[in-house]
């Protein structure tokens, strides 16, 4: 049994999503690949004490505090692959961002590899089921592109505004810079 909830964020309607008292999703309504791991199970509209937990955290993340993630029991249910990709996105610091290919790169040191394909880790960032608590919004191309962010790039400027990031090297690809 799955145990989904909303929540109410100043972006939007935020589908939560729980199995045996683990948060497994949180995705924007209607962003890319929502709800995609929740096909076809057995869902119930209940909250259990991880997603009271997770909007409590979620409050105070809209607040202007830095909640700690670890305060909240994560299941991550997708490939090896995925799962070193978003472990990773863990590690990101608030307020910051890296590129997939600096992920690209730490995975490649890891494995023992030559390289590592930036595109693979942004199709695996795109596929993470816990935006915001694992935050693949502050992920960019190499070159400051804003590009791919499942919630819709807008929702990641905010994000990353939120945050306080340094948006002065950032753009979005045919649109310029993000005049800030």
């Amino acid at each position: 049994m799955i145990n989904t909830s909303i929540y109410k964020s100043p972006l939007g309607s935020i589908l939560l999503a729980s199995k045996d008292n683990k948060l497994i999703g949180l995705w924007f309504e209607n962003q890319k690949y929502y709800a995609y791991s929740l096909k076809s199970k057995n869902l119930k509209e209940e909250e259990d004490e991880v997603l009271i937990k997770t909007k409590s955290w979620l409050d105070h993340y809209f607040n202007g505090e830095q909640p700690d993630m670890n305060e909240l029991d994560l299941k991550l249910e997708g490939t090896e692959f995925q799962i070193l990709v978003w472990n990773i996105l863990k590690e990101i610091p608030y307020g910051k961002v890296i590129t997939y290919k600096d992920i690209a790169d730490k995975i490649a040191e890891l494995k023992n590899l030559k390289s590592m394909s930036s595109q693979a880790v942004g199709t695996a960032v795109g596929h993470n089921p816990i935006s915001i608590i694992i935050p693949c919004h502050r992920v960019v191309g190499t070159s400051g592109n804003l590009t791919g962010y499942a919630g819709g790039i807008d929702k990641k400027i905010k994000l990353l505004k939120h945050e306080q990031a340094n948006l002065t090297e950032l753009y979005i690809e045919h649109r310029g810079d993000l005049n800030v």
